[in-house]
């Protein structure tokens, strides 16, 4: 299943028919993507989205990174809930978003790794940079 993993349907819908699932995405919110495939993301060195930090960051912008990351428990959990109750729906049991998404078999990051900040990532993701380049006026 070619699927955005924003949208949990497709992550549901290969897990119920057991098929593999591709993942064409630019980014999840709160860093699920690299929660979900278990990417090394040390706080003092990656920062979190919407920060505007570098990967050469200040102590005070590592304090705001880690206040950022501890808030993206808050704000994440009911932006995920709808689908993980449609998912305990189907499978009868409880199921977790990070579940669903660490099941993915490869990820099609929709960012060229040259133009964001540098990061651990794991062989099953894939750069494919220049989708969403739109030409100047």
């Amino acid at each position: 299943v070619l699927t955005d993993p924003t949208q949990m349907c497709g992550p549901i819908l290969a897990e119920l028919l057991s098929i593999p699932s591709v993942y064409f995405l630019r980014g999840l919110p709160c860093g699920m993507d690299s929660d979900a495939t278990q990417c090394p993301s040390p706080l003092s060195y990656v920062p979190r989205l919407f920060v505007n930090n570098s990967d050469n960051m200040t102590f005070t912008q590592r304090v705001k990174n880690v206040l950022v990351r501890m808030l993206e428990f808050v704000y994440c959990k009911p932006f995920f809930a709808p689908f993980e109750e449609l998912a305990d729906e189907f499978f009868q049991n409880q199921v977790t978003a990070m579940d669903l998404l660490s099941r993915g078999s490869i990820w099609l990051m929709r960012y060229d790794f040259v133009f964001e900040f540098p990061r651990p990532v794991m062989p099953n993701m894939v750069f494919i940079g220049g989708i969403n380049c739109d030409q100047k006026k």
